[in-house]
């Protein structure tokens, strides 16, 4: 995303945070601008009755829980620390200023939130009516381009565990297993050491 030499010109703070530490809480006012240095970030949602909804996970470079700071809303959702996190930090009228003094950085910032509200689209479609298999396999192949996944020997290795994969497309974790083993047999996917390649 934005060179954190280019953010620490506008009063960017280096935060720590632990595993399971929330970041920020729905319902809070946002005053910063969040970007990954290490570590995965999701934000989520809980329901009446204490299920999770997760929106997003987001990795290394990634940024995070911009819209609300645009639109000057409460945030929809909390942001967790799924690892150790290192997360730099931006006033928003310091954000504000450096995307107003560097154009190319807004057209990326553009970019990067376009490819997120086409993504939630293509997946909202996807989930509401197709077989887990389908569902998986979008998932996987989007992930793929969205963050512009290698191909290794083996093909290209996806980073969710079966628990992210069941959050992000709204089935039980029971089911994603036996759609995987599902699909190895159908060879769309394979599994080496537990780790699934497509």
């Amino acid at each position: 995303m934005i060179a954190n030499e280019l953010l620490e010109l506008y009063d960017a703070k280096r935060k720590k945070f632990q595993k399971g530490e929330l970041i920020f809480a729905e319902g809070n006012e946002p005053h910063y601008y969040f970007q990954i240095i290490t570590g995965e970030v999701k934000m989520c949602n809980f329901n009446d009755v204490g299920r999770e909804f997760i929106q997003g996970f987001f990795q290394d470079g990634q940024s995070f829980g911009e819209p609300p700071l645009f639109l000057n809303r409460a945030y929809p959702a909390n942001a967790m620390a799924v690892t150790d996190c290192e997360i730099i930090i931006v006033p928003k009228n310091s954000f504000l200023e450096l995307l107003k003094n560097n154009n190319q950085v807004s057209l990326t910032i553009i970019e990067y939130l376009a490819q997120r509200l086409h993504y939630k689209s293509v997946m909202a479609a996807e989930i509401s009516s197709q077989e887990p298999e389908h569902r998986l396999l979008k998932l996987i192949d989007y992930s793929i381009k969205f963050l512009k996944v290698q191909k290794g020997n083996d093909g290209f290795p996806i980073d969710l565990t079966r628990q992210q994969m069941a959050d992000l497309t709204g089935l039980r974790v029971e089911t994603v297993i036996r759609a995987i083993k599902s699909l190895e047999k159908k060879k769309e996917l394979k599994i080496i050491k537990r780790k699934v390649f497509r």
